[in-house]
């Protein structure tokens, strides 16, 4: 929020675990920052899993702050 204010493009990425709780707090703060939303679990993936999340999620990414 702070960053958008500002006009810098901002957004963030999470695991799908966290899609309805990122839909709740935007609701009870009145934004809604762009997001990616990756396959979860995170903290027990392989660096090559993270790899390879992270090259499937990147083109979305990008669009975070290309679009803004």
């Amino acid at each position: 929020m702070d960053l958008e204010s500002r006009g810098i493009p901002a957004g963030f990425v999470a695991s799908s675990e966290f899609i309805q709780a990122a839909k709740a707090q935007g609701n009870s703060l009145g934004i809604y920052p762009k997001s990616v939303f990756v396959p979860h679990p995170i903290q027990d993936r392989t660096d090559d899993e993270m790899k390879e999340l992270a090259r499937n999620a990147i083109e979305q990414v990008l669009q975070l702050v290309v679009d803004n």
